[in-house]
């Protein structure tokens, strides 16, 4: 709370200095208690320490730390607006003030560090820990108080609903009763007679025993095929995303490169200099004390200097071999695709023998079916003369009889 007080020419009453001194402690005052029942309403319920980094807002991708050493950071509850948030403090200044929403994600990228994002903030946080334990246990917390805020969220609709439904009583009259699955798709003794209709049951003919088993087999070849396929696309996925990986990792590491062999020169040059002066200072000087005391000082400068190159050299071997590592990654890639190319051609060759397959069973069928009529035609004809000799035997009979 800000009072300001315009000083003028004119001579103020001390009544009015009494009352505005009085308004300023009660607006303190006032001030006081608002704090005292912020903290009073929210309180933290977990703390932990580790180090705060942020995404950098330009590259979206590298990580830039917001503290110079671990601090706190504690999950609060607001128990009046039924919030859960996620604060940091360091110092006076604060790093870390994250509301805790339904839609937010904890994502462990390594052992001892997590990172989430922060759409109100419209940025990422990252953590990191000084062991697994504490990452695994900040996680967990992370996960409760999340699904707690959805809880809370989906109750405070409830209530919104429960408030809202009177008033439409009163405005609309009588509601109509809520939809369910019944009322939509029917109960289940109204569903029954679809069921019943379409599961008459069809007798297969024994010839076409053989074709249909066939066609299952190639189908289950199929099957196999397109899941061995699919399973060959998720590891070339995989694969290409470790390469992106590793290839941002590779720039990275040829932009280190460069700049330590650009610092490696420039340690060699300080150290040709260095030798130089050593032998200046050997031959110039007199006074043999001090230039012994110097060159010892520069000696175990250039010591220094040599171990610098050493771990710089080291460096550049592992980054060496991490690049052999991508080429064998880039080339298992390839190896892959290949494979992947022949399954598909595989696949396709086994869809034109089973197109030829049920052409082939149809033709059949068609043929069965023409050689059942003309066996039909031909029991219909042996029954007539079947029937022509049975006539002829009787009347031969009688005419037996009657001679």
């Amino acid at each position: 709370m800000h009072v300001v007080l315009e000083s003028t020419e004119k001579e103020v009453p001390t009544s009015t200095w009494k009352e505005q001194r009085t308004v300023c402690q009660k607006g303190f005052h006032g001030l006081h208690s608002a704090k005292h029942e912020a903290r009073k309403r929210e309180q933290p319920i977990f703390s932990t320490r580790a180090h705060v980094f942020q995404i950098d807002p330009n590259t979206k991708k590298n990580w830039v730390p917001t503290s110079k050493h671990a601090v706190t950071v504690s999950y609060f509850y607001d128990s009046t607006r039924n919030v859960y948030r996620i604060i940091s403090l360091d110092g006076s200044k604060a790093i870390i003030n994250s509301t805790i929403t339904p839609n937010m994600t904890f994502t462990k990228t390594s052992q001892k560090f997590g990172q989430w994002a922060d759409s109100r903030a419209n940025t990422v946080y990252g953590l990191g820990f000084s062991s697994e334990h504490h990452l695994s246990k900040f996680a967990e917390k992370f996960q409760e108080f999340k699904e707690a805020a959805r809880l809370a969220k989906e109750k405070s609709q409830e209530k919104m609903e429960l408030t809202s439904t009177p008033s439409q009583e009163s405005a609309g009259g009588d509601l109509q009763s809520p939809l369910t699955p019944e009322s939509i798709n029917g109960t289940d003794d109204e569903r029954t007679p679809d069921v019943t209709q379409n599961s008459e049951p069809r007798a297969e003919p024994t010839q076409n025993a053989l074709p249909f088993s066939h066609r299952y087999r190639f189908n289950s070849t199929i099957m196999i095929n397109s899941a061995i396929s699919k399973h060959w696309e998720a590891e070339l996925a995989t694969l290409k995303g470790n390469n992106a990986k590793l290839t941002a990792a590779l720039l990275e590491s040829t932009a280190n490169v460069k700049q330590w062999k650009q610092q490696l020169a420039a340690y060699q040059e300080e150290a040709e200099r260095l030798h130089k002066r050593v032998t200046e200072l050997e031959c110039v000087s007199s006074q043999a004390n001090a230039v012994h005391t110097h060159k010892s000082e520069l000696n175990q400068t250039i010591q220094e200097l040599e171990e610098t190159l050493k771990v710089k050299e080291e460096e550049i071997e592992r980054l060496k071999r991490e690049i052999d590592n991508a080429r064998e990654l880039q080339e298992q890639r390839d190896s892959l695709t290949q494979k992947l190319q022949e399954v598909e051609i595989r696949n396709k060759d086994l869809e034109g023998q089973l197109s030829d397959l049920e052409q082939r069973l149809e033709k059949s069928q068609n043929e069965q079916e023409a050689f059942r009529n003309n066996l039909k035609t031909l029991l219909e004809i042996l029954d007539g003369k079947i029937f022509e000799l049975t006539e002829l035997r009787d009347n031969l009979a009688k005419l037996l009889e009657c001679s």
